[in-house]
């Protein structure tokens, strides 16, 4: 059903899109419609990725996860950092954070606590992204802002590009740890030792032909989609921080985020917190040190440096999951709270 949506989307959104950017329509129109159709083509490209992974193998299909899994959201920024919108840009990976950890966690652990009085996860995976979660959101993005206070802009730029190489050489080692040297060395007792042999939705061939036209068309679309945050803003009184963190973040990973709240209410909680939680590692530790590196070749540069108020929705994001995650259980109230502090959030970004 969720895939005729998606499909019924993608045909009506991709024409009307082209149109309406040839006959110049309303701002407001046209973010809408850019918005639906990325959403869609994204659930595509999640879908095709998957094809590929399936056929390739568990640690080919790792790493492909790791290039695609946020390669909508990586696009969006490219072309905002091209239109010189870095705030956007900062902002909208801080509320991919937000959005994995709280609204899209937070909603998986309410709706398969509402059908399932306790679920389980891997525990061992879940005090493992603890960990990186801790080292990537509150080392690597809280040291930058401290040492930058008596740092001119060229020092802090080259500390920006030192932390970013770490985190990709440390996210790289991570999926090596995970799909190499420890595969299958962590599991919790609740795992099945008897693994379903899964068949992959499209042949290898029209799996890379859909991710190769999904990837086109989001990169016309995000293009254009970026020159109407400005006119959508003062429409609605939005400020670019309240468009980055919340707008631009949902629009960017929300074919994922239903993915993870479907596979909550079939009690499949491995796969849904590993949505929610190695969404945000690969946000952290790869899209953002890559976007700092890509900003490098454009006219503002962007070195890795939040507003407190960012960091410090981030940082509590991270304690709060981190402490409500790491006994490998969940339920429909750990779920509110997750939400009850999106929703905070949310509003303090849309007040500022």
């Amino acid at each position: 059903m969720t895939n005729k949506i998606f499909m019924l989307m993608t045909f009506i959104g991709v024409p009307l899109s082209i149109i309406g950017t040839l006959m110049h329509w309303s701002y407001i129109v046209l973010f809408i419609v850019y918005c639906l159709t990325i959403i869609a083509l994204a659930s595509y490209m999640g879908r095709a990725t998957e094809s590929l992974a399936i056929v390739a193998g568990p640690r080919i299909g790792g790493l492909l996860n790791a290039t695609f899994g946020n390669a909508v959201e990586l696009i969006i920024s490219i072309f905002a950092l091209k239109a010189g919108l870095v705030g956007v840009v900062l902002a909208s990976l801080t509320g991919s954070v937000l959005g994995n950890l709280l609204l899209v966690a937070g909603l998986s652990f309410f709706i398969g606590g509402i059908k399932f009085k306790r679920q389980q996860f891997n525990v061992y995976d879940a005090r493992h992204n603890s960990g990186l979660l801790m080292f990537a959101v509150i080392i690597a993005f809280v040291i930058p802002e401290v040492f930058a206070m008596n740092m001119n802009e060229t020092k802090t730029l080259s500390l920006s590009i030192g932390i970013s190489v770490i985190l990709i050489l440390l996210y790289l080692a991570a999926l090596f740890f995970k799909l190499v040297t420890h595969r299958g060395v962590y599991q919790s007792n609740n795992e099945s030792v008897v693994h379903e042999e899964e068949e992959p939705e499209w042949s290898k061939g029209k799996a890379i032909a859909i991710l190769a036209i999904a990837t086109v068309a989001v990169g016309y679309i995000s293009e254009h989609l970026v020159h109407t945050f400005e006119y959508v803003g003062e429409t609605f009184g939005w400020s670019e921080l309240f468009i980055g963190v919340i707008i631009v973040a949902i629009v960017g990973n929300a074919a994922e985020h239903a993915s993870a709240i479907v596979m909550a209410f079939k009690n499949k909680m491995d796969i849904a917190v590993e949505i929610a939680i190695g969404s945000t590692l690969q946000v952290a530790m790869f899209v953002l040190p890559v976007l700092v590196l890509i900003s490098l070749f454009f006219d503002s540069s962007m070195p890795l440096l939040f507003s407190w108020q960012e960091l410090i929705a981030m940082v509590s994001s991270v304690l709060l999951m981190v402490v409500i995650s790491n006994d490998g259980e969940s339920n429909w109230f750990e779920g509110l709270t997750l939400l009850a502090a999106y929703v905070i959030m949310g509003i303090g970004f849309y007040l500022l």
